[in-house]
């Protein structure tokens, strides 16, 4: 990742959100990245309708490109479909500006596998399998261990290379930032905030989730989670702004995330939710910002940080919302409405 002047990014789903919002951080600094580029396929600017296609372009812009991937399973179709794609532009044209590196608990899994031919796995341990439960809190729930443990990871590999420190000083940061987080989730989740919030969303209500850069990455692995939740209530959870996001109603919930708390679109979104009588949260790292003074809900997440380098915020606001599906899930359980985990894994297999 150091030497690589071009990151393309890889993977499906929520594993796909984590990578992006981790290198999002890189391409949003101001200052120590000037000269290193993060795109995915879905970009306007992606030179290919494939991994293959974009293979040769990319060779003439760039002197070294790493094909950075995500899968918990390392099974998921669309990065091993890039991976196979660049396998066989490697071994076709002999190349080797391009190289790649994989996180994933499926070590032996055929995304693995390819990686190893080329570059590097780095084993994730998730969860495991486990039978159906209701023990959420105990467990996360489904992929949480792997995407945010890959997402923390990533992190702290970034700031680490900002930083020039040592590989070791990674697993250094990762337990420091650990202590920070769990300490945020204790206090958060204990509060009257949280109460409120899971109060809230077990009515009838849709959810909006916002952000912009790094906080739209995690807006879309909230939603995706807090989604398998809802959808069972006959609710629905929106990216704000997304090409299918209705109009809200009186008492949905919007959850917007600004590191300042200044976003003028985001503030716009508050306004806009406001106006149709719902409720907003925010998640911001000033208490005394537009956002904070007038949404209903309030989460900050002070740090520190000199403008135009990696943050943490993005992360804490990942893990500081990953127990609302549940603790939603929980308290629909003790309405008698209880959702065992095989049924939510279903769905989520259907949908994804």
């Amino acid at each position: 990742m150091k030497a690589a002047d071009c990151v393309v990014c890889g993977g499906s789903g929520r594993s796909l959100h984590s990578l992006n919002a981790a290198m999002s951080q890189v391409a949003l600094s101001q200052l120590g990245w000037r000269n290193k580029v993060v795109i995915t396929p879905d970009d306007p600017g992606f030179p290919g309708k494939n991994m293959y296609d974009a293979a040769a372009d990319l060779q003439r812009r760039y002197k070294k490109i790493l094909l950075l991937m995500n899968s918990g399973s390392g099974y998921s179709d669309d990065p091993l479909a890039m991976a196979q794609d660049l396998a066989r532009y490697i071994d076709e044209k002999k190349v080797s500006k391009f190289t790649m590196g994989l996180m994933t608990s499926g070590q032996e899994s055929p995304l693995a596998q390819i990686v190893r031919q080329h570059g590097h796995v780095v084993h994730i341990k998730g969860r495991g399998k486990s039978k159906p439960s209701f023990e959420y809190s105990e467990t996360g729930m489904m992929g949480d261990v792997f995407e945010l443990g890959t997402l923390q990871l990533l992190c702290m590999m970034i700031e680490a290379i900002f930083r020039n420190l040592e590989v070791k000083d990674v697993f250094k940061l990762c337990r420091e930032e650990f202590d920070i987080i769990g300490s945020i989730i204790d206090t958060n989740v204990k509060s009257e905030t949280y109460t409120q919030l899971v109060d809230l969303l077990e009515k009838r209500t849709d959810v909006f989730i916002g952000g912009k850069g790094t906080a739209n990455e995690i807006a879309k692995m909230t939603g995706i989670r807090l989604f398998h939740i809802k959808s069972f209530l006959g609710d629905n959870v929106y990216v704000t702004r997304g090409v299918n996001t209705p109009r809200p109603r009186a008492g949905d919930l919007e959850i917007l995330m600004s590191f300042t708390g200044e976003t003028k679109p985001i503030n716009i979104w508050c306004d806009v939710m406001k106006k149709f009588n719902g409720k907003v949260l925010a998640i911001t790292g000033n208490k005394d910002s537009r956002l904070a003074r007038k949404s209903d809900f309030n989460i900050i997440l002070n740090e520190n940080v000199m403008k135009g380098t990696p943050r943490r915020f993005y992360t804490r606001a990942a893990y500081v919302l990953s127990p609302l599906p549940v603790k939603l899930a929980e308290r629909l359980g003790q309405r008698g409405l209880k959702l065992p985990e095989y049924i939510i894994s279903w769905y989520h297999s259907v949908i994804q």
